[in-house]
């Protein structure tokens, strides 16, 4: 399992989602930064979403969290850069295969479309769940 380096992002409508995982990621330890929002003030979620992917690509972080009133508008904007693969999951299947089978480095959520329970789930199962590689690596690296 690889040295998780978390960087985190929201806009305004996924804020309360955003200091939840920061909850989830201090109570284990799990090192973060945290790009923002840091109120419930209206911003745009294109600069929070390529902050949080350009600390990916840098390798300063190793996984990004975008989170946003649907995870639409996230995942659209950080598939924008290139080197990213963002995933937007609404389940733990989609949160496992998306790093088992696509190596996802950002995952998209929607504070407005599930649950808090199941958003910690899936974060947990995105985090801990490492790339398979094989024919899957190939796939990837088509896409690269």
């Amino acid at each position: 399992m690889e040295d998780l380096k978390v960087v985190i992002g929201s806009d305004h409508a996924g804020y309360e989602y955003k200091e939840k995982i920061i909850d989830y990621l201090n109570a284990r330890n799990i090192p973060y930064t945290d790009i923002g929002t840091h109120t419930k003030e209206s911003c745009d979620y294109p600069v929070i979403a390529r902050s949080v992917c350009e600390r990916v690509i840098s390798g300063k972080s190793n996984r990004g969290i975008l989170i946003c009133g649907t995870g639409i508008g996230m995942s659209i904007a950080a598939n924008k850069v290139r080197g990213i693969r963002a995933a937007l999951c609404s389940d733990t299947y989609s949160a496992r295969t998306s790093r088992a089978h696509n190596n996802a480095n950002v995952l998209c959520l929607g504070e407005r479309v599930i649950g808090e329970h199941l958003m910690l789930d899936i974060v947990d199962i995105w985090l801990h769940t490492g790339f398979e590689g094989n024919r899957h690596k190939r796939r990837v690296d088509m896409i690269e």
